[in-house]
């Protein structure tokens, strides 16, 4: 009985063991005639090249030996370099969670002089390397020919050959993911998957009229069908920037709602997860706060409330998720959408109170400005010539609001620039929460506001004031068209 108890208490340990040896990874790596430098263990974080992170580093022995050994815990798979000293050398390798494997490198021969030892996906990752080689020098051979090229068919019959060898990489790949199902690499190949469209024409439902739009959609539906949000290794590739930056910019059509509901899609496909979720869920907001199309703003909003502030950014500390809520908080008001704050502030001239909600106009221009800013005494000339020509004929009045200077400036700036048909006014005592409540913090910003003073655009220019109210015209036409029907 005795005995059996300490078998058992062996096994216990034993299985303790390499419950510890799981953890991290030991990493042997000899690159003969390379000594006495560092090395550093790098990894990619959603982008391709140049950006990538540290993880470790060692030094080589006088034998070429550099050794990596970490018990951490928090360490993810993926695709990880070797990087020398020299920062220019460098070789790929699949890495994960409690990994414990040797390499031997052939600087003068790389990618494909490494050679695993206890690794066997790291032998078939290798093996990949030097498929993608002879893939690669095919290509550039069938660009060169095609360019020398003397006849249509001859064009034609390369562009059939690279269109094989294209499918032949597809295949190597969906062939790999198959026999090697739930592996990183398998999990890699599967992400970089292209949707294929199927051939031949297409209808709608009616069976007559052709789709054209059939490629598209079954491109966006498709899209991110073999991509496995649930594998947090795939941060550590250079794959996943590339996928949201096509999809969110050019698959999602750039209206707040669209763009709203796709972000919810996935987060919640990555929801789970740690890096991926929170990849995604930085990605797109500062995506959205980077964005040059206008109503992007809203979602920013949609991303703090419905995200940021239920405990979702959990990677921020107190004072850094404060400026996302502050800010936030700050342009919710002045959305588009919603009805204009009111400004009420005394006219430059008449010196009588000036009421934003009461200024009557079926359009209204609101511009924040100030005489000594260079950019104002460019735009808004600009702009007057576009009120005159334009604007003013479609019921547009402008209403302006001096940021700073004195009485003096205003006027000069108002007489100078020949602005006296707008509404100019100033706020001498500065009382109006005005830059608060339109987020004004440059000039000029410039809201269009309808009859019913609703925000229907912000951050506008001369350029694009009338194209602006020339669409919201036609929308309201055809909506009245269609009543009448």
């Amino acid at each position: 009985m005795n005995q059996i108890k300490i078998i058992a208490m062996l096994l216990l340990i034993s299985m303790a063991k390499v419950s510890v040896a799981r953890e991290g990874y030991h990493i042997q790596l000899k690159i003969p005639g390379v000594k006495d430098s560092t090395v550093y263990l790098v990894h990619y974080y959603g982008k391709p090249l140049p950006n990538i992170y540290k993880r470790d580093s060692a030094r080589f022995d006088k034998n070429g030996v550099a050794v990596f050994d970490s018990k951490d815990s928090t360490l993810i798979g993926g695709i990880y370099m070797m990087l020398l000293a020299n920062r220019s050398t460098y070789f790929e390798f699949l890495l994960n969670k409690g990994d414990d494997f040797s390499i031997t490198a052939d600087t003068k021969h790389l990618p494909e002089g490494v050679t695993f030892k206890n690794s066997p996906e790291n032998e078939r990752f290798q093996e990949y390397v030097t498929f993608l080689k002879g893939y690669g020098t095919q290509q550039e051979q069938l660009q060169k020919d095609l360019k020398e090229a003397k006849t249509k068919d001859d064009s034609l019959a390369l562009r059939k050959k690279a269109g094989a060898t294209s499918k032949e990489l597809t295949n190597y790949r969906r062939a790999y993911a198959k026999k090697y199902p739930g592996t990183l690499l398998a999990s890699i190949f599967n992400a970089l998957e292209i949707p294929q469209v199927p051939e031949g024409p297409h209808f709608l439902e009616n069976g007559v009229t052709k789709d054209s739009n059939f490629a598209y959609n079954y491109y966006k539906t498709h899209f991110w069908d073999d991509f496995n949000f649930q594998d947090d290794r795939l941060i550590h590739t250079p794959i996943f920037d590339s996928k949201l930056d096509e999809y969110m910019n050019k698959l999602v059509y750039p209206w707040p709602d669209s763009v709203e509901k796709e972000t919810d899609r996935l987060l919640t496909k990555a929801r789970g997860t740690k890096e991926l979720f929170k990849y995604t869920l930085w990605w797109i907001t500062r995506n959205v706060e980077n964005s040059k199309i206008m109503g992007m703003d809203e979602v920013f909003v949609y991303l703090v409330e419905n995200y940021y502030m239920k405990g979702d950014a959990f990677w921020l500390n107190s004072d850094e998720l404060s400026k996302y809520t502050d800010r936030a908080m700050k342009i919710a008001p002045n959305v588009i959408g919603n009805l204009a704050p009111e400004v009420k502030v005394p006219n430059v001239v008449t010196k009588k109170e000036e009421s934003l909600l009461g200024f009557k106009a079926k359009y209204t221009l609101l511009v924040f400005y100030s005489p000594n800013c260079g950019h104002c005494q460019h735009e808004l000339p600009e702009l007057d010539s576009v009120y005159k020509a334009v604007l003013k004929s479609k019921g547009m009045r402008i209403f302006t609001v001096a940021t700073e200077g004195d009485e003096k400036a205003i006027n000069d700036f108002v007489t100078k620039y020949k602005l006296e048909d707008w509404t100019n006014t100033w706020d001498p005592e500065h009382l109006g929460d005005w830059r608060g409540k339109y987020d004004v913090y440059s000039t000029p910003t410039i809201y269009l506001l309808n009859e019913k003073k609703i925000i229907k655009g912000k951050r506008l220019d001369h350029s694009n004031v009338a194209g602006l109210v020339d669409m919201i015209d036609k929308i309201a036409k055809e909506k009245d068209n269609k009543t009448k029907s």
